[in-house]
């Protein structure tokens, strides 16, 4: 279980008053093991902030993350990582000079064989045999290293999943891909499934959505409770009447 507990941020803005700029205010937030979340809401309130915040990326100003319990919020990424949290970004790392078939051998954590790494390859729609042994560099297009990425996370199994707008930079056949991947993954794994998108095909398959906008948490629930009034032009969910989704 992931547990937020008065969670803020500021940054500095020099155009802001006082010149700082609340991204998260005072944010609490439960997530249960075994759910898939996805979290939506305008662009600018807070979702991405959020996400990287749990997966250490970023530290509170003040408040906890707790996982099972544990006082996670000081933990770096790498130690958040040991103890079963995964992050795929919005714009994957490249890395010069290591295969795929390292970047999923090093997800896994242990050396696995080519008919499983090929097959995490063809979950998220690549053809392994042109895959395995290219280096995770460059010369892949963004919607490829996406997709590896994806596969990684796949390979490790950890108890927290999170991705940050996942469809990004891929096209329409690789998203309904990716739509039956997650579908998959929920099927699959013991642990949760943490998504930040405002796309209507991931909504719908998630078994709570919460909508962030201006830094603070506007509504929680399952999709038939939420996602009919997010749909709304005028969504009371969303800041000033602007839609969660785009």
């Amino acid at each position: 279980m992931l547990e937020l507990r008065n969670i803020s941020l500021s940054v500095e803005d020099q155009f802001a008053q006082n010149n700082t700029k609340e991204i998260l205010r005072d944010v609490n937030l439960t997530i249960e093991t075994g759910k898939f979340i996805v979290i939506t809401g305008p662009n600018g309130g807070g979702k991405s902030t959020m996400a990287k915040m749990i997966a250490g990326i970023l530290k509170p100003d003040q408040g906890q993350i707790l996982l099972d319990g544990e006082d996670i919020t000081n933990l770096d990424i790498t130690e958040r990582a040991k103890r079963g949290v995964s992050f795929a970004f919005q714009q994957p790392v490249r890395f010069k000079g290591i295969t795929v078939r390292d970047l999923i051998n090093l997800a896994a954590g242990h050396e696995i064989g080519d008919c499983e790494a090929c097959a995490y390859l063809k979950e998220v729609g690549l053809c392994a045999k042109d895959y395995i042994d290219r280096e995770v560099n460059a010369s892949l297009s963004g919607g490829e290293i996406k997709r590896i990425e994806i596969a990684t996370v796949m390979a490790r199994k950890t108890k927290l999943s999170i991705f940050d707008e996942p469809e990004a930079g891929i096209d329409l056949w690789s998203f309904n891909n990716l739509i039956d991947v997650f579908r998959k993954m929920r099927a699959e794994i013991q642990g949760s499934i943490l998504i930040i998108s405002h796309q209507e095909r991931i909504l719908d398959i998630a078994d709570e959505i919460i909508v962030l906008a201006d830094g603070r948490i506007s509504a929680k629930g399952t999709k038939d409770q939420v996602l009919p009034e997010l749909l709304k032009d005028d969504c009371r969910y969303c800041v000033a009447g602007r839609r969660a989704m785009y």
